[in-house]
């Protein structure tokens, strides 16, 4: 892995890995495909391959958050609103 690129990718997987704590399926399932997801390009030395990879587990991120605040969003709505009929 390129130096200048290699503290960037561990945000990446640290910001993923805190993220993955409240993931639908359960932290030990999203921790195995985190890394295993990880693992599977740990020999990529292309920068330009790298800043790629990078800009997708960014978009993943803004994915999971987006997931988050939604089901935040219904379980308030839930209790708040009266059901549509």
């Amino acid at each position: 892995m390129a130096n200048p690129l290699k503290g960037e990718v561990i945000r990446l997987y640290k910001t993923l890995l805190y993220l993955g704590r409240e993931y639908p399926k359960g932290a030990a399932y999203f921790r195995e495909r985190l890394k295993s997801a990880f693992m599977k390009n740990k020999d990529e030395t292309d920068p330009e391959k790298i800043k790629q990879l990078v800009a997708r587990g960014d978009h993943v991120i803004k994915e999971l958050e987006a997931l988050y605040f939604l089901r935040k969003y219904r379980a308030m709505k839930k209790r708040y609103y009266e059901p549509e009929n």
